[in-house]
């Protein structure tokens, strides 16, 4: 790349892990004096995006945009991309990145309408699961993975945050000759603050969207086999569409007067509410509510699933089989029976992420692939 970097990050939804990584990745490269911009959907959000946005904007010299954009394909689609074109125009962006299903084919058809215009432009992809998450054989599955194969041709890169998702883009779509590189998401010296439970801190903690790819309902199963022969107590921390229903499978499950539901806030401020996270999701990419696990020392159960192994390194061999109430029960179980042992596992994790999975490393791998994959 000969000319300076002037990054555009292209995004729908600004909340979840994605839009921690974008947020992440774009102050480290404003912080290291790139002209960096975001752009995302002006309706989707949750209670904390507003306030991120707003610490992050003064930082941003390429700005920061909100715009419609339709969580499901359509005819929007056409508009939402001629904005997005004009937007990195009129902001003289060089580097359009795109995150996930939409914000990548937003930022890949912009980078073509840019190059149409005798303006340089390169143009990179991180899937971020979504696509990935979607069934070959469903509706919006084949319009989906059908439009990722297309817009291959018009990417300069593909950056993977896990191998595991390396691996199941190639089996979907087909990475072909398209330079790609992995890279881990990372941490901020700021995450790497010790737990420490409240005193009414309760077993367990889960954190993050209430829906059901997040396995919340397999749970509360677990947790109501535990009751059955131990006290039990937990916290789910998050909002989402499914909210409502879990709350009624608590009620049914006579687990209401042991589980509360606090609504979202930072993972940082609920790790005290729990002595131990679950992540007890049917589907990941590469969470970053693991990786803030490792660096809060925090003790974790979780699902074999995505990424999730790549993180655990050596220890992955403690995750249990997604959907499975009744291993998830006998892995709770065991983290009461037995906290010394969850609090060596803890410390492990916590080295292990310290090494591995920072914002620098991240950032760095990602301004080089930037440089060399143009």
């Amino acid at each position: 790349m000969t000319a300076s970097p002037r990054v555009l990050h292209c995004m729908r939804a600004p909340v979840g892990g994605l839009f921690r990584h974008v947020l992440d990745l774009a102050r480290e490269q404003a912080e290291r004096g790139y002209d960096v911009g975001i752009i995302a959907d002006s309706a989707t959000s949750d209670s904390l995006t507003t306030q991120r946005f707003a610490a992050l904007e003064p930082q941003l010299k390429l700005g920061l945009k909100l715009m419609p954009m339709d969580r499901r394909p359509g005819l929007g689609d056409f508009t939402a991309a001629r904005a997005v074109t004009q937007h990195a125009y009129s902001i003289g962006a060089n580097v359009l990145h795109g995150h996930g299903a939409k914000g990548g084919a937003y930022a890949r058809i912009a980078g073509r309408s840019l190059r149409a215009k005798q303006r340089p432009a390169s143009v990179f992809y991180t899937p971020h699961g979504g696509t990935l998450n979607y069934k070959p054989n469903s509706f919006e599955g084949a319009i989906y993975l059908k439009a990722e194969k297309v817009l291959g041709r018009l990417t300069n890169g593909i950056i993977f945050e896990s191998d595991y998702a390396r691996r199941k883009y190639d089996a979907l779509v087909g990475i072909g000759h398209v330079p790609y590189r992995v890279v881990p998401n990372g941490l901020s010296p700021g995450d790497f603050t010790p737990h420490t439970p409240n005193a009414d801190a309760s077993d367990f903690l889960f954190i993050g969207e209430l829906r059901d790819i997040k396995g919340i309902d397999v749970l509360l199963d677990a947790l109501k086999r535990v009751s059955q022969h131990r006290p039990v107590r937990a916290v789910i921390v998050g909002s989402g569409p499914d909210g409502d229903k879990l709350k009624e499978q608590c009620r049914q499950l006579g687990l209401d007067g042991s589980v509360t539901f606090p609504g979202a806030m930072p993972a940082a401020r609920a790790f005290p509410l729990g002595r131990c996270l679950v992540v007890p999701s049917r589907a990941e990419s590469f969470p970053y509510v693991v990786l803030e696990a490792g660096a809060a020392g925090i003790p974790l159960v979780a699902t074999n699933v995505g990424g999730i192994p790549e993180i655990l390194g050596a220890g992955a061999g403690r995750l249990i089989p997604a959907g499975n109430a009744e291993a998830l029960a006998a892995a709770l179980d065991a983290k009461l029976s037995d906290p010394l042992t969850a609090r060596d596992e803890a410390r492990a994790l916590n080295a292990r992420v310290a090494e591995l999975f920072t914002v620098e490393a991240m950032t760095t791998a990602i301004l080089d692939f930037y440089a060399s994959a143009t």
